[in-house]
């Protein structure tokens, strides 16, 4: 573990003051809290199974270091918890009876019903993750169920962490799986952070990027050992997931973390797939997915020389944003006011867009080399989900061949960010590339492959 990297993240982290990963850590809790919160009381907040892995050693390392706390609050074991509104208003109601900081013992879920209910009773909060399955527990926002689809709801991130290694080891494979394909997917993210950048998007903050590109290829090279349940590979896992959050919180923003492949995830997530299965699909899955699917959209791209682009001819076929919106609204329906609004809050004028694709011409050698270097073939991302558990064809979480395809479109709209999704719909080849992905002979041609 670089301890070291991880101090120098939290000096630009603008939430979370305090990180402590490593093996036998639950003990430490109590101090963690006295740490942060000094002679503040506490609330455990657990569910039936984390409850039992690691809820009673957190209450008794507060008892050890001296600290008060209420009574814990937790959640049924059974049905498993879901991410959804009422679960954060039964907390909030239960938080308001007192002014103990909560303690989440838990991982994704749990992690973002606290998270968010702990921001609507203004209070700070410290996380004790209970398994390496997504990169939340250090980053701001939570990912929520309400008014009929998933939201990313506002809220800091936590003042501090913990992640026992040893308990993280242990946790179910699907949830270290859910983390690997959470954590995969930063290299198209990076890929499409490359292209915000030449093209005059968003540039690139160098310090941030390190933050999570340096730690990642390591963190993701051996996908079997983690199912094996080897220390090793678990902690530059929890490491990169760690990293991950603090850059975002860093840049204030997840573009560090999240691009196309996300889109993907969020789409169908948001449109309610994998709710019914049980457990419920994780969002590692499903970004897992969709980090394959990019990959192979970018192969596609990266096949063509848009260096020899005709831009007018581009410019001539760019809708307005009347034609726009109507495009956006023939593609949705319960999410259409908000692809709409996402969708023209990265609308550019056909002047802006001449500007942008003159650039694209001019820069294209030197993007496929850096994009190039930057992925992974859809192959050998495949290969590594599969190693590590995750699924890697849309018949697996539940989607039809057609809705899958469809994704590659509508996901397009759903985001404000610019990725190699939007970069394929200006130059006027996204529809071209996506046919020759389900085409004979194309990458998803014959799903039975994968």
């Amino acid at each position: 573990m670089d301890d070291q990297q991880i101090r120098e993240a939290l000096q630009t982290a603008t939430d979370t003051q305090d990180v402590v990963l490593g093996e036998d850590v639950l003990g430490s809790v109590g101090e963690v809290f006295r740490r942060n919160f000094e002679d503040r009381s506490a609330i455990v907040i657990a569910d039936g199974i984390t409850w039992d892995v690691a809820g009673e050693q957190v209450q008794r390392s507060l008892d050890d270091a001296g600290c008060e706390r209420v009574e814990p609050y937790v959640y049924p074991g059974e049905p498993v918890l879901y991410a959804k509104y009422e679960n954060v208003e039964k907390l909030v109601e239960a938080l308001r009876e007192h002014d103990a900081v909560p303690i989440a013992v838990g991982s994704g879920t749990l992690n973002d019903l606290v998270k968010r209910a702990a921001h609507e009773v203004e209070r700070p909060y410290l996380v004790v993750g209970t398994a390496a399955s997504m990169d939340g527990y250090t980053s701001f926002g939570a990912s929520i169920a309400k008014e009929g689809h998933k939201q990313t709801l506002e809220c800091p991130a936590p003042r501090a962490a913990v992640l026992d290694l040893q308990v993280a080891t242990q946790a179910p494979d699907r949830l270290t799986a859910s983390g690997f394909g959470d954590l995969i997917g930063k290299i198209p993210a990076g890929g499409d952070w490359i292209l915000a950048d030449a093209l005059g998007v968003e540039p690139i903050d160098d310090e941030v990027w390190e933050r999570v590109q340096g730690p990642l290829r390591d963190a993701i090279a051996n996908p079997a050992d983690l199912q094996a349940g080897d220390r090793g590979a678990m902690e530059a896992l929890v490491e990169g997931l760690v990293m991950s959050g603090l850059a975002m919180q860093a840049h204030q923003s997840s573009r560090p973390a999240s691009g196309a492949e996300h889109q993907f995830s969020h789409l169908w997530e948001m449109e309610g797939l994998g709710v019914d299965h049980d457990p419920p699909l994780s969002h590692g899955f499903k970004v897992g997915l969709g980090t394959i699917s990019i990959a192979a959209l970018y192969e596609r791209v990266l096949a063509r020389d848009l260096s020899a682009i005709d831009v007018q001819a581009l410019v001539d076929a760019w809708p307005s944003r009347e034609e726009m919106e109507r495009s956006v609204r023939a593609a949705h329906d319960k999410l259409e006011d908000m692809a709409v609004e996402q969708t023209l809050g990265k609308y550019v004028t056909a002047d802006e867009l001449a500007e942008r694709l003159e650039r694209l011409r001019e820069r294209w050698p030197e993007l496929q080399q850096w994009l190039r270097e930057q992925l992974l073939a859809p192959e050998e991302l495949e290969r590594r989900l599969q190693a590590a558990g995750c699924p890697t064809r849309p018949s697996e979480i539940g989607l039809e061949l057609e809705d899958f395809k469809a994704t590659y479109t509508r996901s397009q709209m759903i985001r404000t960010r610019y990725t190699i999704l939007d970069v394929a719909k200006e130059t006027g080849i996204l529809s071209e590339c996506v046919e020759e992905l389900f085409a004979p002979g194309g990458y998803w041609a014959d799903e039975s492959r994968h």
